[in-house]
């Protein structure tokens, strides 16, 4: 069995619409929110052992202070195709894993986690258009189980939920 773990980007700042997409940073909330998910990653002895993440500014502050703030000392790919990418763009990074490993982390942007994740937990007869959406906000992180003996294997349905945590629950299991 291998385990998947998914977070979507911390909120981002929209006050300078001068700034590409690409390149809005985090806001105040944002900043306050991903340590709170790396602080849950740390605490629940879950810190991946890979992440593949989309370049932008938001996903790699949000990597930085969830996971490398927390001690993460392992691989980041930048994934140009996480960016704005689609349940299809993830699950190819997904199949490309090493076997080796066996938690990574995806951070990323919706609707592509949102997709993701709703569809690893759907029945396979599923599509990206007639599944059930789950919702993820900012700097929320699910932790899948991926019942797999290899990452090519991971499909629709293959998942069951660990866990699903928001920086507003995990604010209040710190305090």
């Amino acid at each position: 069995m291998k385990s998947v773990l998914i977070l979507r980007h911390a909120k981002s700042d929209w006050n300078n619409p001068s700034l590409s997409d690409f390149d809005r940073p985090l806001n105040k909330r944002g900043l306050n929110d991903a340590p709170h998910m790396g602080w849950i990653l740390d605490k629940f002895q879950t810190m991946p052992d890979l992440i593949i993440s989309s370049p932008s500014m938001r996903t790699k502050k949000t990597v930085e202070l969830a996971a490398l703030d927390r001690g993460y000392k392992g691989e980041i790919l930048w994934v140009d195709a996480l960016y704005g990418g689609s349940f299809y763009d993830i699950m190819t990074a997904l199949h490309s894993i090493p076997e080796s490993i066996t938690r990574p982390m995806i951070v990323g942007h919706n609707p592509g986690v949102e997709e993701t994740v709703s569809l690893l937990l759907s029945p396979q007869e599923q599509s990206p258009t007639t599944h059930e959406r789950v919702r993820v906000p900012t700097a929320g992180l699910v932790y899948l189980d991926a019942h797999i003996d290899t990452w090519r294997d991971l499909k629709p349905g293959t998942c069951v939920l660990r866990w699903f945590l928001i920086p507003k629950i995990v604010k209040a299991m710190i305090k």
